[in-house]
């Protein structure tokens, strides 16, 4: 029998529902605009998100205890007068705010880019939070590295977790330290050949970069700067091809990169390469979501 129920939103291919899942969780409803994700979390949770989010009526949402929301980070402003919703309108953050404001369920847990924090000099995350709390929720956030939570990534991400029940007493969960890179690598005899660099590009990563560590997944920023480290930098939906290598050799296989977003090797690759990498790139990670989900239902609990 299921502990909690939730919805997930912008749900991607289902960081937060796996997270849930593994924490007793069960999903009643689901909003993912992406066919390829789409298809993705119905084989693997065999529920069918439904389309734009936009485009759902509050009615047809199920009452439940969490709301999940990975929404996107698009640029937008919603400083202003702060008058209730007007701020947030013309922002993917107005249909979080407005299922919210309907539904009213007890806890949710949102996750942005870590940028969020500081976008417009934190004017925009002080709206979020003030609308967030007109609503009627007792508010935390923080930023958090999923390298401190068992996963070799390091990937910062604004987290922000709210309460209806105002004597809530919440802390952010203590980091646990980063996993093991070469727990996540497969055997470098059994990767397809389609996923290593040209000799051309290797031997100007090796002309630029000699790494300290092995294994490593060396890194080449937007200046063609090439550093390494024993875990990744964050993987990204639109990177170049060969923004990330493993050992200055390959690219990351599909099944490495879900691996390092915390997805257990049960979860079923259905799509193509360039869909899972853009699909992992996008997802929230599970192990930094579970962690601060087991402190969310620890709090909760404690209400009762």
């Amino acid at each position: 029998m299921a502990t909690f129920t939730y919805i997930d939103l912008f749900a991607g291919i289902g960081g937060f529902h796996q997270a849930a899942k593994e924490l007793g969780g069960k999903c009643l409803f689901a909003s993912e605009i992406d066919p390829a994700s789409c298809q993705s979390y119905f084989e693997n949770y065999r529920l069918a998100p439904h389309g734009d989010v936009t485009k759902i009526h509050v009615g047809d949402i199920p009452e439940h205890d969490i709301l999940f929301a990975g929404f996107p980070c698009q640029p937008f402003s919603i400083i202003g007068s702060m008058k209730g919703f007007q701020d947030a309108r013309g922002t993917l953050f107005f249909e979080i705010s407005r299922i919210l404001e309907a539904k009213k369920p007890p806890l949710f847990m949102l996750e942005n880019v870590k940028q969020l924090s500081t976008h417009d000099r934190g004017k925009t995350l002080n709206a979020i939070l003030q609308i967030l709390e007109f609503i009627g929720y007792k508010v935390y956030w923080r930023v958090l590295n999923a390298l401190d939570f068992g996963l070799p990534q390091k990937r910062e991400r604004t987290i922000i977790v709210g309460f209806l029940d105002h004597s809530a007493n919440f802390d952010f969960p203590v980091p646990a330290g980063a996993g093991s890179l070469s727990d996540i690598l497969e055997p470098e005899e059994t990767v397809d050949e389609k996923h290593f660099a040209s000799e051309q590009i290797v031997s100007k990563r090796l002309a630029k970069h000699t790494s300290k560590f092995y294994p490593a997944i060396w890194h080449e920023n937007k200046a063609g700067n090439v550093s390494s480290y024993p875990y990744s930098c964050a993987l990204r939906a639109g990177a170049s091809y060969n923004y990330l290598l493993v050992n200055g050799k390959r690219r990351l296989t599909p099944r490495e990169m879900l691996r390092l977003q915390g997805f257990p090797d049960t979860f079923k690759i259905v799509c193509t390469d360039s869909q899972t990498r853009k699909q992992a790139g996008n997802a929230v990670p599970v192990n930094m979501a579970k962690s601060v989900l087991q402190e969310v239902l620890a709090a909760w609990k404690a209400l009762a």
